[in-house]
């Protein structure tokens, strides 16, 4: 599953409570718990399922690296840690430690039960819990006199998150940020859930302290099944089977699971609405193949209105992280790196497809908010911007019609700007407006005897204006750390980006980002890093980092034809082979055989905001195994996506498994090789690269290189162009014009 896995509706986690057996904890913890909600008139249970739905998916903080004036407060644990988030917390009166030996050393060593305390940066009810909570002193004794407490960035370790979050699943089948576990000394959890009201926290440890008092031993009981749970939600079945699917099978789920789209508004049926940019990519590739009428108006629903919500930046750029209604009006308004460095890839191939303008637009600004709000001079990414400042939510991004009035002054088109980007006096989100668009434009021109093109022109610049007053407003803090996995993920979406407008700059800046990950982040025995601050590298690097960054590599590679990419991707495919390979499942484990071991060790299979770890490593191999003729690669990649064929024949909802079903589709319809040698090599990859092509892989070059699929086609003084599938080629032609044809099953 992926580090963004449970903020939807997750009906697939489900599934999970089948290996557990909850009666046993409630038996053990209710009945003392209840002892406090009594008074309350609630059990814990229903305080827990209530503030869970309530807590259901957040974001945000204060300003990242930005610690109070000590003013006579001492600093805890965190203080010389490099995340924000941890930063955040480092004047905190709890005594916090980060996740590491130190802390488990002391929880065992005095015998007290430990708090794990998981967010990130963007997390606004992370900053709502710390400021009624962890900022009080009372809550602080408390916890300090009786559990150690752990400060954990789920963006830094989203293993440890994975663990607590699982719990958290188990107990009550949700989950959301700030999670907060409580475990034994060694770390395994009895008790764990998101947001509490500090009262509810308060009688939450109170019964716990006395728990440890009067019945210990029953805690140890609790704990043990509750990790069982954890590693047995984690087992997959090893298929020996031969492959067995076909594409009438496939049309069969792929049916099912839009039938649980919204037509009219796009993505999944009612509220919250997240973007889900593979489930996208993955319907777009499928209608290249087939055809299928639906699943293209599925995506074009969804990528449309999301261009013209509030979930969309207007002004800026850039993407929120989702949106609390059914309709894409109110975002939470961070935003974060991997939602927009996916979102670029997918508006980029939707335009490829069908050359609408506002995808265009939507891929440029949304690269503009990039470059301007998060990209680091050196070339890498940074994380996120918060959706609060000033202590308020939104409150950078919203208008009230008095201001925009006094901003752009009276014009008819300052009329059409209001009508069109849904401006009045009692606004369209608590009394304020976020900026989307309702109407028309030409229509709204004609009406006003105005001509279209020069309204769209009028209203660029009042946009321009407006966001030139809203720079001067207290800014949402940037998370500035430097993730591998979800730098990949925007240097594939530049690359993308590249392929449909051809702009070169964009091209340049993924070798950029590519190379600053190289020279950081990969280590001199061959592993990866996984984060970057302040010039410094750290935190050994999990899977998603390896298979994301051989993706992006290989994405680099079909852009530029040059095999130094190949051979970085190699090479890290090798050590991630060697280090996260497990031969009793087929799969990848999410951590290193380096990292010291956790109570239960996880694996990723599940796609969700971000594909699994596994997905894309299993694609990433595919492809390479394509390219470089690697067998070895190839039937690794196979077997991990028989391994999931169970699970993808009873699927209800694409979004959990968007990425296997991509390569699904390039086992049951080969991809072409679309290999292009001679002196013009790139100017005619990039032609073909500007449409779009589902399931394509380019090779070539000037020369014939090494691979083997280019040997002996170098043609003297002729740019040819072979169209292949299988390693069989068709009779190489020399234009695009001929090659299209040839290009569709």
């Amino acid at each position: 599953m992926t580090s963004e896995r449970f903020d939807m509706n997750t009906g697939h986690i489900s599934l999970l409570v089948c290996y557990f057996n909850l009666r046993s904890i409630m038996r053990i913890c209710l009945p003392s718990l209840n002892t406090y909600c009594k008074d309350m008139s609630q059990s814990i249970l229903s305080y827990t399922a209530l503030f869970l739905i309530c807590s259901l998916i957040c974001a945000c903080s204060k300003k990242p690296g930005e610690l109070a004036i000590n003013g006579g407060k001492e600093a805890n644990q965190l203080i010389d840690e490099s995340s924000p988030y941890l930063l955040q917390h480092a004047y905190n009166p709890v005594e916090w430690y980060p996740w590491g030996d130190k802390a488990l050393d002391k929880a065992k060593n005095e015998d007290k039960l430990m708090i794990v305390s998981i967010g990130y940066a963007a997390c606004h009810w992370c900053h709502v819990m710390e400021h009624e909570s962890f900022e009080d002193s009372l809550v602080a004794s408390i916890m300090n006199e009786n559990f150690v407490s752990v400060k954990v960035d789920r963006e830094e370790r989203p293993d440890v998150d994975d663990v607590y979050m699982t719990a958290a699943q188990l107990i009550s089948g949700r989950g959301g940020w700030p999670l907060n576990a409580i475990t034994l000394p060694d770390g395994k959890p009895i008790f764990a859930g998101t947001y509490f009201p500090k009262e509810q926290w308060i009688g939450i440890l109170k019964q716990f302290v006395q728990l440890q008092k009067d019945d210990p031993e029953r805690l140890k009981t609790s704990a043990e099944e509750l990790t069982n749970g954890i590693a047995e939600s984690n087992l997959i079945k090893v298929q020996t089977n031969p492959f067995s699917f076909d594409m009438e099978q496939l049309s069969s789920v792929v049916n099912i699971s839009l039938s649980n789209y919204d037509m009219k508004k796009g993505g999944r049926k009612g509220s919250p609405k997240f973007p889900m940019p593979n489930a996208y990519e993955f319907l777009l590739k499928y209608n290249w193949l087939t055809q299928d009428k639906l699943s293209l108006d599925a995506t074009l629903v969804g990528l449309n209105n999301m261009a013209d919500g509030g979930i969309y930046d207007h002004l800026g750029g850039g993407f929120a992280r989702y949106s609390t209604d059914d309709k894409w009006l109110a975002p939470h308004f961070e935003k974060m790196l991997y939602d927009n460095g996916q979102l670029v890839s997918v508006y980029a191939q939707a335009y490829q497809l069908t050359k609408d303008k506002k995808f265009k637009s939507v891929i440029e600004e949304t690269i503009e908010f990039v470059e301007r709000e998060l990209k680091d001079d050196k070339g890498g990414f940074y994380s996120s911007l918060d959706a609060d400042s000033e202590g308020e939510e939104g409150k950078f991004y919203v208008w009230s019609e008095e201001e925009i009035d006094e901003i752009l002054g009276e014009s008819p088109q300052v009329d059409i700007f209001k009508k069109y980007y849904d401006v009045s006096n009692r606004g369209n989100w608590e009394h304020k407006v976020i900026l989307r668009k309702v109407d028309d434009i030409e229509q709204l021109s004609r009406d006003k005897g105005l001509d279209p093109e020069t309204t769209w022109a009028e209203l660029k610049v009042m946009r321009d204006r407006l966001l030139s007053a809203r720079a001067k407003r207290v800014r949402p803090g940037t998370d500035d750390k430097i993730l591998t996995s979800w730098n990949a993920l925007m240097i594939m979406g530049y690359i993308d980006a590249y392929n449909a407008l051809g702009t070169a700059s964009y091209l340049e800046s993924a070798k950029n980002s590519t190379t600053f990950l190289l020279k950081n982040q990969k280590q001199k025995d061959g592993r990866l890093l996984r984060n970057h601050k302040n010039g410094k590298s750290s935190i050994n690097a999990f899977l998603d980092d390896y298979a994301l960054t051989i993706n992006a590599l290989l994405k680099l590679y079909q852009a530029t034809f040059d095999e130094k990419w190949i051979a970085e991707a190699n090479e890290l495919a090798t050590y991630a082979i060697e280090h996260f390979y497990n031969n009793e499942t087929k799969m990848f484990d999410y951590t290193s055989k380096l990292d010291p071991p956790l109570v239960a060790k996880k694996a990723e299979y599940n796609d969700n905001v971000i594909p699994a770890s596994n997905s894309a490593m299993a694609r990433g191999l595919f492809t390479l195994g394509t390219l470089t003729y690697n067998k070895s690669h190839l039937n690794m990649s196979k077997q991990m996506l028989n391994n999931m064929m169970p699970q993808l024949e009873q699927m209800e909802h694409l979004s959990f498994y968007s990425n296997w079903l991509q390569l699904l589709l390039d086992h049951l319809m080969a991809p072409f090789e679309i290999a292009i040698v001679g002196q013009d090599a790139v100017e005619r990859r990039q032609e073909l690269a500007s449409k779009y092509l589902g399931n394509s892989i380019f090779l070539g070059g000037e020369e014939e290189g090494s691979l083997a699929l280019l040997e002996s086609k170098l043609i003297p003084e002729a740019t040819m162009i072979y169209v292949c599938q299988n390693k069989v080629c068709k009779f190489p032609v020399e234009t695009v014009t001929e090659a299209l044809p040839l290009i569709k099953h």
